[in-house]
């Protein structure tokens, strides 16, 4: 099994494994930011209890202890203040194929956080972990997401026509974003 740290820092960031106890704020996130999350989000189609947001931390924590899933938690590095999640998704350690997913808490967007921790986590995956290549997916109607994988430098690869339903139960197209070694690293 492979070895690396439980955290990492960019300029103003710290982004970190999940640990136990985390459930709290991030369930506070998730109640501050339900209705910008909701078109996107599955599970952020109801407001979760905070027990449930623990119960998640934990399942996740264990994931990454066993690599199956590696969720991170992005926290402010001055103030300590929880800002979102994002991590590595879809692993496919083989060929070292990883997909990064994140949210972001609404007072915290618009700062270019989570930019910053997308480039930073790339890097991570690229140093660190040996990734060949590193994809962003998302809803072709989530232009803020886009943006977030354009901003970090990321290749439209293509557009996979009516592949996923949408939180709003419509068939969404996905811009499929990606990052190649020996390409554009």
């Amino acid at each position: 099994m492979i070895s690396f740290p439980e955290s990492f820092e960019t300029e103003r960031l710290c982004i970190r494994a999940p640990l136990w106890g985390d459930g709290a704020v991030m369930n506070e996130a998730i109640g501050e930011s339900l209705a910008e999350l909701k078109p996107w989000m599955p599970f952020a189609q109801d407001m979760p209890s905070v027990e449930e947001s623990e119960r998640f931390t934990r399942e996740a924590r264990l994931d990454y202890l066993k690599r199956t899933l590696l969720h991170m938690r992005i926290y402010d590095k001055i103030s300590g203040s929880f800002i979102g999640c994002s991590g590595l998704h879809n692993i496919d350690w083989d060929i070292r194929n990883f997909e990064i997913g994140y949210w972001i808490r609404s007072t915290c967007a618009g700062k270019g956080y989570i930019t910053e921790a997308v480039n930073g986590i790339t890097e991570f995956a690229i140093h660190t972990l040996n990734a060949n290549r590193i994809e962003i997916r998302c809803s072709a109607r989530n232009a803020k997401s886009a943006a977030v994988a354009e901003r970090a430098g990321y290749t439209l690869d293509g557009i996979l026509r009516s592949n996923r339903r949408g939180q709003d139960g419509e068939l969404h197209d996905s811009k499929v974003y990606a990052k190649v070694r020996g390409t554009e690293f």
